[in-house]
C-alpha cells in the first residue's frame, strides 16, 4: 500500500499526488513512469512521473481526470491509499551535450517535461520552454518552469493566458526570429507533438516526443503499446515511452489511440453510476 502524503488540484479537472514510494523514489529517473492500480479488481494505468524526492521517499504523479481509473484516482485524499505503485518503468532520458534546449508542452505534457528540462538546467544548459493549454486553466507549473528556464511562453487556444493561438505559432516565430535551439522536447497530445516535428524536422533541430499509447502490463509482454519508429516495432513502456520524433509513425500512434474511445467512454458511465 502507497499512501498519499500530498493532493492539489491544479485546475477542474487536473490533480496532483505525492506518494510514498521509497523504492520508485530511489531510482527513478526523468523520462520513466509508473503503473498504478488504485484498488482491488481495478485496472491499471500509467502515470509519467512528475517529480521525486529521494530525501522524502515520495513520488509526484500529476494526472487529468478523464475516465474511469482517474476518476477513482480523483475521490482519495491526503493520508489514504493505492494498492499498487509499480517502477520505475521505461527507460530514462539522458540529456545530450547542448547549449541551448526549448520544452514544448501542451496541457498535462507540462508534468513529464518538468524534470527533464530541470535536468537539463542543472547541467549547465539553456533552457526555454512553451506552456500551451485549451486555456489559462490549462497551463500548469508555471511557477515551477520559472525557476529553471531563461523563457517562458505561454499560449492558450482561447487567449485567457499569454497569447493566443497554439504552441506550434509560438515556436514558429522563435525559430524565424532566429534562435537557435541545440535540441527540443515536445510532450502532449500526439496531433501537437506531431506538427512540433513538422516544423523541427525541416530545421535539423532533434526532437523528443514522449508517447503513451495503451498499456496494461508495463513490462512489455502484452504488447499493446507497440508503435512504429524508424519503421522498426517498438514498446514504449520498455523502449519508451520518449522516442525520436522524426522517426515516430504518428499516424499509426492518432489511429491506435482512439480504437477503444467508445468502450472507454461507457465504462467510465457505467462504473461510476451514469
Amino acid at each position: 500500500m502507497y499512501r498519499i502524503v500530498q493532493k492539489d488540484k491544479l485546475n477542474d479537472i487536473v490533480e496532483r499526488m505525492v506518494i510514498h514510494a521509497p523504492y520508485v523514489a530511489r531510482k527513478c529517473e526523468p523520462g520513466q513512469f509508473v503503473m498504478v492500480r488504485v484498488e482491488d479488481n481495478g485496472e491499471r494505468i500509467p502515470l509519467t512521473i512528475a517529480d521525486f524526492n529521494r530525501e522524502q521517499e515520495t513520488v509526484t504523479v500529476i494526472y487529468q481526470v478523464v475516465g474511469f481509473t482517474t476518476k477513482l484516482l480523483s475521490q482519495k485524499e491526503e493520508g489514504q491509499y493505492l494498492l499498487d505503485f509499480a517502477g520505475p518503468l521505461g527507460r530514462p532520458v539522458e540529456p545530450k551535450a547542448c547549449r541551448r534546449v526549448i520544452g514544448i508542452a501542451g496541457g498535462v505534457g507540462a508534468a513529464p517535461l518538468y524534470p527533464q528540462l530541470r535536468q537539463y538546467a542543472s547541467i549547465g544548459t539553456r533552457v526555454d520552454v512553451i506552456l500551451g493549454g485549451r486555456s489559462s486553466d490549462f497551463v500548469i507549473l508555471e511557477d515551477l518552469f520559472g525557476e529553471i528556464c531563461e523563457n517562458i511562453h505561454v499560449v492558450t487556444n482561447d487567449g485567457t493566458a499569454g497569447i493566443q493561438g497554439f504552441v506550434t505559432d509560438v515556436l514558429s516565430k522563435l525559430l524565424d526570429d532566429g534562435n537557435i535551439y541545440d535540441e527540443a522536447i515536445a510532450i502532449g497530445p500526439l496531433a501537437m507533438m506531431k506538427a512540433v516535428v513538422g516544423l523541427t524536422k525541416p530545421r535539423g533541430i532533434p526532437t523528443g516526443v514522449s508517447l503513451n499509447p495503451i498499456m496494461i502490463d508495463g513490462t512489455g509482454m502484452c504488447g499493446g503499446c507497440r508503435v512504429t519508429v524508424g519503421g522498426a516495432t517498438k514498446f514504449a513502456c520498455v523502449d519508451g515511452p520518449d522516442f525520436d520524433g522524426w522517426e515516430v509513425d504518428f499516424y499509426e500512434c492518432i489511429r491506435r489511440q482512439g480504437m477503444y474511445k467508445e468502450m472507454e467512454a461507457h465504462v467510465c458511465q457505467i462504473g461510476l453510476g451514469g
